[in-house]
């Protein structure tokens, strides 16, 4: 459960930006919606490196 502390006199829009940010972070709609269909480990796993390739060719060209 999530838990955003308001100060007093905060504005509603403020708490649910936090709690908005914070939900996020959680990762819990990333999951429902990698859960709603199977993906093989094979192809998880092709496109982890696929991912990491791209990290690090912009970490590459940020040093550049």
């Amino acid at each position: 459960m999530l838990i955003i502390p308001v100060k007093e006199g905060e504005s509603i829009d403020k708490a649910l930006k936090k709690f908005k940010k914070k939900f996020e972070r959680t990762g819990v709609v990333k999951e429902l919606r990698a859960r709603q269909q199977f993906t093989k480990p094979s192809v998880r796993r092709r496109d982890e490196i696929k991912h990491a390739v791209y990290i690090a060719a912009m970490k590459r060209e940020e040093n550049s």
